[in-house]
C-alpha cells in the first residue's frame, strides 16, 4: 500500500460498514497487513480503535488505517516500534505547538538521517550486486573444468578484467 496515499484511503475498497467505520479485517486488507498484525499494533498503544461492538470487535476511524500504513513503511524501512510509538506520541505530550514541532523534527531529522545512510547503503550495493551479476552471466554456460571452481580468476571471462566488482572476488575468490 506504499502508493497511496494516506490522506485518501484506496478507491474501490469501501469500509463494509455504513457508519465510514473500518473493522479488523478491513484494516488488515486495506494496508495489505494482516489481522495480527492490526490486533499487535492495537494491544502496543499505536492504533486505538474508536469503539468496539456487543460482541467485542473493534471498530476503527479511517485515520487509523493512514496511521497504520505509516506504521507499516516505518517498521518496513527498519525503524523500531519503540520509535515509531514516541514519534506517534509527541505531539500529545506536548504543552504547546512549538514544543511538539521541535520534539517531531527531532524524531524526524533521525529518522531522516537513518534513511538517507540506508539509501546510500543500498544504492552502492544495488551497483555493487548488478555489476557482479552483469559479469557473472558471462560465466552461465561454464564448461571450463581446468578453472572451475578454484581457478576461476584465469578463465576467459575473468583474465583480461581489470574491474571486476568486489562481491565477486568475494562469490569467486578471485584475488588480485
Amino acid at each position: 500500500m506504499a502508493d497511496n496515499e494516506w490522506s485518501e484511503l484506496p478507491e474501490g475498497n469501501e469500509p463494509s460498514r455504513r457508519d465510514g467505520l473500518l473493522t479488523t479485517g478491513d484494516m488488515a486488507r486495506r494496508s495489505g497487513s494482516t489481522l495480527r498484525t492490526v490486533r499487535f499494533y492495537e494491544e502496543s498503544g499505536v492504533l486505538s480503535p474508536a469503539l468496539r461492538t456487543e460482541g467485542g470487535h473493534r471498530l476503527f476511524a479511517p485515520e487509523e488505517l493512514r496511521k497504520l500504513v505509516l506504521i507499516g513503511d516505518l517498521r518496513a524501512a527498519g525503524f523500531s516500534l519503540e520509535e515509531i510509538k514516541t514519534t506517534l506520541a509527541a505531539k500529545l505530550r506536548s504543552g504547546s505547538g512549538r514544543e511538539a514541532s521541535s520534539e517531531v523534527i527531532t524524531h524526524l531529522d533521525r529518522h531522516i538521517t537513518s534513511l538517507s545512510e540506508r539509501i546510500a547503503l543500498l544504492s552502492r550495493l544495488h551497483g555493487e550486486l548488478t555489476s557482479a551479476r552483469q559479469l557473472l552471466e558471462g560465466c552461465a554456460d561454464c564448461t571450463d573444468s581446468p578453472h572451475f571452481p578454484h581457478a576461476c580468476g584465469s578463465c576467459r571471462v575473468m583474465a583480461d578484467r581489470t574491474d571486476i566488482p568486489e562481491a565477486v572476488r568475494v562469490l569467486w575468490g578471485i584475488e588480485r
